[in-house]
């Protein structure tokens, strides 16, 4: 729903970064381990989730109603949808709403080819640029490549314990968490843009203080305090809106493969990022490289400015509209009525084929008396 949007997009966010404050809690158990013993330990406790979780899907997860209606074991699509509705209620009617989805998403699919997005009408492109655009500036601000690497940066600012940078990752990464939580209130009320500028310009900020202070103070506090500036603001905007944005202006007939392709590019560019890092910062200092970094958040609040239109309460008819006007091009809009009279007529016949269904039932049944009779009285 548009106005649950933002809060339920964070949760696969929150979830990840559950799974990293896990990851900086596990250093705590190891902390007196050897080298040898603690990395193998460290990987082997990523064995008990994802076991569990096997388990579950083995033993207690049902299937999926809507993959068992693609594969035609409508029988057991039923048995799944009586075990999560009330016992009177009408699971055929549920079961052909979803075959009657199943049907629109596969003409969707095949509306449009690859064409679309490789050679681009004006509206399309734009629509490409923004959504790509966000999915890239995500990571380009820095966020793996400083959260891989909080150890180094803690040590090259003056803290040397070894229990004291495990419980400031700790406290970091609760820190990152709670944001997100907040965030997803603040998209569905104060809108997506302004939490965009709220969260670049606080990473801008603390990257200018941390290169600042990594130039001549030095400080472990105030480096603490920048990187706690620095994740709370990437949490409140760039972290879950990434995934928000692509979400919501890519119409039915590109959004599989344009999410494919922005998923694909944050990836590229988050280890691209992750994997020059150190050497990058070794070559230009770490002042130079936070400073670096925090003329990126200005350059990709400039981006979202020019480009990014507000898609709070807006569906996607409303956004394809917009890319429309704004570029002079109905292509989108022609494609999106192309889709539509396909599913049209996709689903007249799937309603026809459904009757046909529901008639052939009827005759198999075994006939009252009664009925015989009164048929036999007609012929």
């Amino acid at each position: 729903p548009a106005a649950h949007r933002g809060k339920l997009v964070t949760w696969s966010e929150i979830a990840t970064n559950i799974g990293i404050v896990f990851g900086f809690m596990a250093g705590l158990f190891f902390y007196k381990s050897n080298d040898g013993t603690a990395w193998r330990g460290m990987f082997g406790l990523g064995i008990i989730l994802p076991s569990i979780m096997i388990l579950l899907a083995l033993f207690v997860m049902p299937e999926s109603p809507r993959w068992l209606a693609s594969k035609g074991r409508d029988d057991e699509a039923r048995g799944v949808l009586r075990q999560v509705y009330p016992p009177d209620f009408d699971v055929d009617a549920v079961l052909k709403d979803i075959k009657e989805n199943i049907r629109k998403d596969t003409a969707a699919e095949h509306a449009v080819g690859w064409d679309v997005l490789l050679f681009p009408t004006p509206a399309f492109k734009r629509m490409m640029i923004v959504g790509i655009g966000v999915a890239i500036s995500q990571q380009i601000v820095g966020i793996d490549a400083i959260q891989y690497f909080l150890t180094f940066i803690l040590d090259e600012a003056g803290v040397k314990d070894g229990v004291a940078k495990i419980l400031i990752l700790i406290s970091l990464g609760l820190l990152k968490l709670g944001f997100i939580v907040v965030a997803g209130h603040l998209f569905d009320t104060i809108g997506r843009r302004p939490l965009f500028f709220v969260s670049l310009g606080g990473m801008a900020v603390s990257l200018l203080i941390l290169s600042f202070n990594f130039y001549s103070f030095n400080s472990p506090a105030i480096a603490i305090l920048c990187l706690a500036m620095y994740l709370s603001s990437f949490s409140v905007g760039m972290g879950p809106g990434c995934w928000l944005i692509p979400a919501e202006i890519f119409p039915t007939v590109i959004r599989a493969k344009a999410m494919s392709i922005a998923t694909f590019m944050n990836r590229v560019t988050g280890t691209l990022m992750a994997s020059t890092f150190l050497s990058t910062a070794n070559a230009m200092s770490w002042a130079g490289f936070f400073l670096l970094l925090a003329i990126i958040c200005v350059i990709c609040a400039l981006f979202i400015y020019m480009y990014l239109p507000e898609t709070k309460g807006r569906s996607l008819e409303d956004m394809s509209r917009y890319f429309a006007e704004i570029t002079n091009d109905r292509s989108i809009l022609d494609a999106g009525a192309q889709n539509a009279v396909t599913q049209g007529v996709d689903g007249i016949k799937g309603d026809f084929d459904y009757e046909n269904d529901n008639i052939r039932n009827d005759r198999s049944q075994p006939q009252s008396e009664d009925e015989v009779a009164a048929v036999g009285t007609m012929a």
